[in-house]
């Protein structure tokens, strides 16, 4: 008599790790992150994100490892049995405090949303350790570089990333003085959601950035506007036209906004739209996470195609 094991409802397998000196036992396979979170233990990430794969280049997420010569991502390192966590050491503050300086002496870091204002605080990181920033790049000038050709900085002065806004669209805008080179927008575009692969990373170094194939502009290159790429950048380098253009006139407020939970009207798939509204009009549209559709992704209609809204007749 033969007998089926169903794998649907198998429990997990536990594994026990130690994390700052207490014992716990998390599912095999998990990343540490996903273990560090599930037991309440706040650790900065920047270039992770939930619905992307994980590509280990923010390193604010780093841990001390027992047995480890470096430190290592949780984001992307998986546990095992046995393993012995350090979260909170002197090394791992002083990495996540270097990388957190290194990156606000060179990026506009003002718009980063509040919890990494916060993580420079408790970190004691200090943006202006390395001296005043240098001047901005003009339009395109980043663009134009060459790898392993590096401009002079004069001394005393700390390299950015400054350059011009870049305005070529109607549905949103580049701002990349405030790119911390993520990889989310690249990761969007290409085969975590959308597919395109109208966006890389160009360039080495410091001169690395965010580029189209062959620098060409967004409006000829294989962009399809879907704005996935807006969706999961953490620093607001790329930004609705319509935020932008409320940001400049100073009349964008987060704290008057609602958001209201709806289904895109567009087709029959069925993608969940968050509408922010703010003085009755429709400001931009996200989508959850979480919804089984969409993982927060959305095509142009569902993320740009709701401004008839906006122009209903009073």
């Amino acid at each position: 008599m033969s007998h089926t094991i169903s794998l649907v409802d198998r429990a997990p397998t536990l594994v026990e790790i130690t994390v700052d000196g207490k014992s716990a036992r998390v599912p095999d396979g998990v990343t540490i992150l996903q273990a560090l979170r599930a037991a309440g233990i706040v650790t900065p990430t920047l270039c992770y994100l939930e619905n992307l794969t994980p590509v280990n280049v923010c390193r604010v997420c780093v841990v001390e490892l027992e047995g480890s010569r470096a430190l290592v991502p949780s984001c992307s390192r998986s546990v095992e049995a046995g393993m012995v966590i350090l979260t909170d050491s002197e090394r791992v503050r002083h990495s996540r405090r270097l990388v957190l300086e290194l990156l606000a002496s060179s990026v506009d870091m003002s718009l980063a949303g509040g919890e990494v204002q916060q993580w420079m605080t408790d970190y004691g990181a200090h943006a202006d350790r390395f001296g005043p920033p240098a001047a901005a790049s003009a339009a395109g000038e980043r663009d134009a570089s060459h790898a392993g050709h590096h401009p002079i900085v004069h001394s005393g002065t700390a390299a950015t990333v400054h350059q011009p806004v870049t305005v070529d669209n109607d549905l949103y805008v580049r701002d990349y003085s405030k790119c911390i080179l993520c990889y989310k927008c690249v990761e969007a575009c290409g085969e975590d959601a959308q597919n395109t692969f109208a966006i890389a990373v160009s360039g080495r170094g410091f001169e690395a950035r965010i580029s189209t194939e062959y620098a060409i502009p967004l409006t000829d290159s294989a962009c399809v506007y879907c704005g996935n790429c807006i969706g999961v950048c953490p620093t607001n380098a790329l930004m609705f036209k319509s935020e932008y253009d409320m940001r400049q006139a100073g009349t964008w407020d987060e704290s008057s906004q609602t958001v209201t939970e709806t289904v895109c009207p567009y087709c029959g798939v069925g993608c969940n739209l968050e509408l922010h509204v703010q003085d009755n009009r429709i400001v931009k549209a996200t989508s959850p996470m979480d919804h089984d559709i969409t993982h927060g992704h959305l095509c142009i209609k569902g993320r740009f195609g709701w401004e008839f809204v906006n122009n209903r007749p009073d």
